[in-house]
């Protein structure tokens, strides 16, 4: 199951991204977390220290790596240096699972241990004095989307990505990549207005949003929400000690973390969960497709000198059942 976290700067996406996955690794669920804001603090939020975290590989470093191995033998690419964000998967096409080992895991994610258990962290990585004045944000996550476009993954099993602020996502296909889209919004004007944006974008790809609310104080908090967002306010979150303990560095044992929250982040699962049985892989990569086209005729076309149109296998359903070559 793959599961965004969005909404804006400063509403606590980071911080819950963190606790659900943190929920999700006590229950003994295998779990990836994807780091995809350039500003990277999903590593310290689950108790790396600075130093650590600043650590951990770039994803879009590896960018070459990463293409040279999806690519695997499939005839329709020609090279991996033809391959874009949205490059789709094809016969040939190597595919990855949240628990194997590859090579991709190798190179861009680290083991987080958390009471007891562990989570593959994986991060796209910040600026570097390279990109600056010359590059934009979305030329990092370029390598989130394409891991995300050839993974295969089944029931009880979670990738988890935490993304960036506002609705910069939608400049390219990636916040079509979820099972469940999980937007954090504060009480006030300012905190619904992405949900605004998110729902209107939205609308017409089939994503499934719920708005959880966070920083609640009172019923009127709840009230306003639930006048803003109706139905799709899912839960909220008020004051917790143990999250303020955590932002300190000193995170107590997850298991004393407060009952009401704790029920909150179930809650998350089971909304989650109950996406699978609806879950389209025929839809899945017909949007692959869509957004591959419209990169490649936009830029990708031009910038590679090929048409990447030809990229696309007509008979490709992403899926479980498909086998990936060895």
């Amino acid at each position: 199951m793959k599961i965004a976290f969005v909404g804006k700067g400063g509403s606590g996406k980071t911080t819950l991204s963190s606790l659900f996955v943190r929920h999700l690794v006590a229950a003994g669920a295998p779990v990836v977390a994807i780091d995809a804001d350039i500003n990277q603090h999903l590593g310290p939020a689950l108790g790396l220290d600075e130093q650590e975290a600043a650590a951990l590989p770039a994803m879009g470093g590896q960018l070459p790596l990463i293409k040279n191995y999806l690519r695997g033998n499939n005839p329709r690419i020609a090279s991996a240096a033809t391959m874009i964000k949205t490059t789709p998967p094809g016969e040939g096409s190597r595919l990855v699972r949240v628990t194997e080992p590859n090579p991709v895991y190798d190179a861009c994610a680290r083991p987080v241990e958390l009471d007891g258990g562990a989570v593959r962290l994986m991060v796209t990585g910040p600026f570097t004095d390279a990109d600056l004045g010359v590059a934009c944000y979305h030329s990092k996550t370029g390598a989130v989307e394409l891991f995300l476009n050839h993974l295969v993954d089944g029931p009880d099993e979670y990738v988890v990505v935490d993304m960036t602020a506002g609705s910069d996502s939608f400049a390219s296909g990636l916040f079509t990549r979820f099972d469940m889209t999980f937007l954090v919004a504060e009480p006030t004007r300012k905190g619904v207005s992405v949900y605004r944006q998110y729902k209107e974008y939205a609308r017409d790809f089939g994503v499934a949003l719920k708005v959880v609310g966070n920083k609640i104080q009172d019923p009127d908090d709840i009230d306003f929400l639930r006048a803003e967002t109706g139905d799709d306010l899912l839960v909220t979150v008020g004051r917790s000690d143990w999250v303020r303990a955590m932002e300190k560095g000193r995170p107590p044992r997850f298991a004393l973390l407060e009952e009401a929250t704790a029920h909150a982040l179930q809650t998350l699962r089971t909304s989650v969960d109950a996406t699978y049985i609806r879950r389209d892989w025929e839809r899945y990569t017909r949007q692959m497709v869509h957004f591959h086209l419209k990169n490649a005729e936009s830029w990708g076309n031009e910038r590679t000198g090929v048409d990447l149109a030809a990229q696309v296998d007509p008979h490709f359903v992403l899926g479980e059942s498909v086998a990936t070559p060895v």
